[in-house]
């Protein structure tokens, strides 16, 4: 049995957007399948030995007519054990032998086709016309043109047949499948499903479901329920690929999973299949998984097993095009090298015959985005270019040539090609006003954008326009023009859906915003417009009267007889519980009891308010309370009485100075009067000895310690600079 190898379906993002590319339906695409050998057998019919032998016979006697015959022999052997080189070679000497021979032209197309000599097999055919007819090699030479990717062609082969047997049926309905001719080949299969009964049943109905996959996804037709048995993983993956057509993304997502559960135990069970071969195979598989996980927003996750598929090195380039597209699309102007390396995949040879037009179109769009974000804007432009010569009305092309004109400063050239476009095409015009005006705002013309946004007859009326429109105005203080936009919007529904919720939404914003601006007489309709269609709305009545009290008092007046009455409004609100409330910002303070100091500052309201204690200030670490303080210990150390200057040099030796050998070291250390000792107590305040005495006092922040060692010198200073509070 041979197996179907699968196609490809796709599914297209938002045009304005990087495009995914969805791997979709396994149908019989033919680049795997098994040539089915044709009804005739290699052995030769009586008929067809007597012609051979009587040909023999003319042509060298009876011992050509036994080689021939032992030639026959051969090829039927060789056909039978798959051996098809060597049957080849045998029926290349019965045409030695006799060159118009119907069978053996027949017998050397067949072993051409089986060693995939397709070109080779479709010269024969056209080369002995006369001899093979349409009628006899009519199958032969369509599957060859299938194989050439020749659909066209195929197509015309298949229905010049004179009969219609069930391989051409077969074969007829891949090639529907390859045109995507969706209707027509969903109901050949039918057919063939109903009219046949032989071992290929379950690849037909796989061939079956991926049409109608193919239908959900490019057509958006609701697939209907065939009632097959997903027995098989090709009809689970099938399955899936509708689901994700209809937007059904969790649902495909456990049907993925069933057909990778059920494509391990079937190829389990074969021994000669590696653990290797199980991974090439679920690869499309686990390609669809990562599409669903993309369209989640689960891009991470999609990228990892996007890169875990390539590193496998499947040899189908459909598959590898796609998830290279895709991750081009995760990518997007982001790691544009890994996106240049990427798109190398989508330019393999096979590829174009492998996807479907939209798959191509979409991957096409997505290298002149590529383009466009590395600064190739020559390349961007040939590729948008070749685009908008294929679909002359499609978007993409044009705006993504607008937006490389952006790129490179050209707004005004890039508005006026928009405008062209939508000269050319009013059914797609609105999109390109809609980028139109974004290119006019970025530009600061406003007023100019307004213009163009109301040009769009579609949308004047949508509550999306209208609501951009009056911001824009109000930025530029138009407000006549901001009241008309919603004038023409209520008019509008009052003639096509009055009294809708739209309709009555737009008078309330329009009263509103009269309000807002001043404009109270404009909005005396609105108000009573809102009024009449609900009379217990207080609020409107409030402002209707407001409105009223500038232009008619009296009408006001009687107006406001309407508004019930001051105890109907009167708000039965527990002030406590509300205070008490989550959230509230300023509470009141209960009164407490009051005690009798407390009635007594009450009572006197002129009573001096409680002095503050002062705190008591820090004193210096080396404080001494015997001593008296230097009285000049709050002046700069420049201005006191005792300062004599900063004695330079005090901590170098004085070297070459003095008599030859002497050294100052030495006798710095036997100056008896240069020792320490304890700082003189300061003699009391007032006295002569005070006055005489102030030049040499010691001031208290100059004191040492008693008791600190002479070692720690530099220490001390470090702590002297940081301390806090001396005198």
């Amino acid at each position: 049995m041979h197996r179907l190898a699968p196609a490809l379906l796709g599914r297209l993002a938002r045009a304005r957007h990087w495009a995914p590319v969805l791997r979709g339906g396994a149908a019989a695409s033919g680049e795997e399948e098994q040539f089915v050998f044709p009804e005739y057998e290699l052995e030769p019919s009586d008929e067809a030995t007597a012609a051979a032998a009587a040909a023999a016979a003319a042509a060298g006697g009876a011992g050509a007519a036994a080689a021939a015959a032992a030639l026959w022999s051969e090829v039927n052997r060789c056909g039978q054990n798959g051996d098809f080189a060597r049957a080849l070679k045998s029926v290349n000497k019965i045409l030695q032998i006799s060159k118009d021979d119907v069978t053996a032209l027949q017998c050397k197309v067949v072993c051409l086709i089986q060693n995939g000599n397709f070109k080779e097999a479709l010269s024969v055919i056209n080369t002995n016309t006369k001899v093979l007819t349409s009628d006899i090699i009519a199958f032969e030479k369509a599957y060859c043109e299938y194989r050439l990717n020749r659909i066209e062609n195929a197509l015309k082969t298949i229905q010049s047949a004179s009969q219609q047997t069930d391989k051409l049926k077969e074969l007829y309905g891949q090639v529907l499948y390859r045109l995507e001719r969706y209707d027509d080949c969903l109901a050949a299969y039918r057919d063939l499903i109903r009219n046949s009964q032989d071992e290929y049943e379950e690849e037909r109905k796989t061939n079956l479901s991926a049409v109608v996959a193919a239908q959900s996804t490019w057509e958006k037709v609701m697939p209907e329920d065939l009632g097959l048995r997903e027995a098989t993983y090709e009809l689970c993956y099938n399955s899936a690929c509708a689901l994700i057509g209809q937007g059904k993304l969790n649902e495909a997502m456990k049907k993925l999973q069933k057909a990778e559960e059920l494509c391990r135990q079937s190829l389990s069970e074969d021994s000669d299949v590696t653990e290797e071969d199980i991974e090439a195979e679920l690869a499309i598989i686990h390609g669809q998984m990562a599409y669903i996980m993309q369209l989640q927003g689960r891009t991470e996750d999609a990228l990892q097993l996007y890169n875990q598929i390539i590193k496998l090195k499947p040899t189908d380039v459909g598959l590898l095009a796609v998830i290279a597209n895709n991750i081009i699309t995760i990518n997007k102007d982001q790691n544009v090298f890994d996106s240049k390396k990427k798109v190398k995949l989508t330019n393999a040879e096979g590829v174009e015959h492998k996807l479907s037009k939209k798959q191509l179109q979409a991957i096409e769009f997505n290298k002149a985005l590529l383009a466009m974000y590395t600064n190739q804007a020559d390349q961007c432009r040939k590729l948008s270019a070749s685009l908008q010569s294929q679909s002359p009305e499609h978007l993409l092309p044009v705006l993504i040539q607008a937006a490389q004109l952006c790129r490179e400063k050209q707004h005004a050239k890039a508005i006026g090609l928009l405008q062209d476009f939508a000269d050319q095409h009013p059914a797609n015009a609105a999109e390109i006003k809609l980028t139109m005006a974004q290119l006019k705002i970025a530009q600061g013309s406003v007023t100019k954008a307004c213009m163009i946004l109301r040009s769009i007859e579609e949308l004047q009326h949508k509550p999306g326009m209208v609501s951009a429109l009056v911001t824009m105005y109000s930025h530029e203080e138009d407000i006549d023009s901001a009241i008309e936009v919603f004038t023409q919007a209520i008019q509008w529904y009052q003639q096509f859906q009055p009294k809708s919720p739209v309709h009555l939404s737009l008078i309330r914003e329009a009263a509103n915003f009269k309000l807002k601006h001043g404009r109270k007489k404009e909005a005396i309709s609105d108000l009573e417009e809102l009024w009449k269609q609900n009379p217990k709305d207080v609020h409107t009545l409030a402002q209707l009267i407001s409105a009223y009290s500038l232009v008619d008092p009296e009408k006001a007046k009687v107006l406001s007889k309407h508004l019930p009455s001051s105890d109907t409004m009167s708000l039965k609100v527990d002030v406590d519980a509300l205070e008490n409330s989550h959230g509230a910002t300023y509470v009141r303070k209960k009164a407490g009891k009051l005690t009798g100091d407390n009635q007594q500052k009450e009572q006197g309201q002129g009573d001096v308010k409680k002095k503050k204690k002062k705190k008591k200030g820090k004193l210096p670490k080396n404080y001494d309370p015997k001593v008296t303080p230097d009285p000049e210990r709050w002046l700069p150390m420049r201005e006191r009485s005792y300062y004599r200057g900063r004695k330079k040099g005090k901590k170098k030796d004085q070297v070459g100075k003095g008599t030859q050998g002497s050294t100052t070291a030495g006798s710095s250390e036997l100056d008896a009067s240069r020792t320490a000792s304890s700082p003189p107590t300061s003699p009391r305040p007032g006295s002569a000895a005070a006055v005489s005495a102030t030049s040499n006092v010691i001031p208290p922040r100059h004191q040492k310690p008693a008791g600190a060692p002479a070692t720690k010198k530099k220490q001390q200073q470090k702590k002297k600079k940081g301390a806090k509070g001396g005198w």
